[in-house]
């Protein structure tokens, strides 16, 4: 994937091609919502940036991104400490920062439209209880279960069963995690956007 965003890159465009450009734009205050079709280069004249320093910004957010999935070897090549390091910093915590930051829109979005789009009601309920257990889940993992795996793996487990116990409980939670993602999907009719989608709209919804 090749790094495209340039001035006359529409501002609502960069955030659905490169959702954590949402943050960016945020911190310096240009609308990727309603206002957000006009090209970087307007956004930034009217809120008195420089351009460069923010395309150079977005490449960072770009390459980061880029850069998150690239090393493979972490998960055929490494202990279970290094694997559960990997996971907590570039999966639960990205995923807590995540969650945070779509929050509000969720809630905004089915606002805004949820008069005329019932299924965005629904869907906003769905999306907080999917929160709701993703970050007891993550929790979970990380003050119980992980340090069980790590017991397990140096040997120093006292119930090696109630590790494994705990393992098949958290993947029962994964699936009704998943099916809760599954009725987000029915309910929004696999993510259709309608016609009088508003930028937040668009951004969200994984189109």
């Amino acid at each position: 994937m090749t790094f495209t965003i340039t001035a006359d890159s529409l501002v609502r465009d960069i955030v659905n091609e490169l959702p954590k450009a949402s943050d960016l734009f945020k911190k310096n205050r240009i609308d990727f919502c309603c206002g957000g079709n006009i090209p970087l280069s307007q956004a930034a004249e009217q809120n008195e940036l420089n351009l460069d320093t923010i395309i150079d910004e977005l490449k960072d957010v770009f390459e980061k991104y880029e850069n998150t999935e690239k090393n493979v070897d972490v998960w055929t090549d490494s202990d279970s400490h290094t694997i559960i390091n990997h996971v907590i910093t570039n999966y639960h915590r990205v995923s807590e920062e995540e969650l945070a930051m779509l929050s509000p829109y969720v809630t905004k979005v089915s606002r805004v439209h949820g008069e005329h789009h019932p299924e965005l009601i629904k869907m906003n309920e769905l999306f907080y209880e999917f929160k709701k257990e993703l970050l007891e889940h993550m929790a979970k993992e990380e003050e119980i279960v992980f340090p069980l795996i790590k017991q397990l793996a140096n040997g120093t487990a006292a119930n090696p069963e109630e590790a494994i116990k705990m393992i098949v409980e958290l993947e029962k939670e994964h699936d009704h995690a998943g099916d809760l993602l599954r009725q987000i999907r029915a309910v929004t009719s696999d993510f259709a956007l309608p016609a009088d989608a508003c930028g937040t709209y668009v951004w969200f919804m994984p189109v």
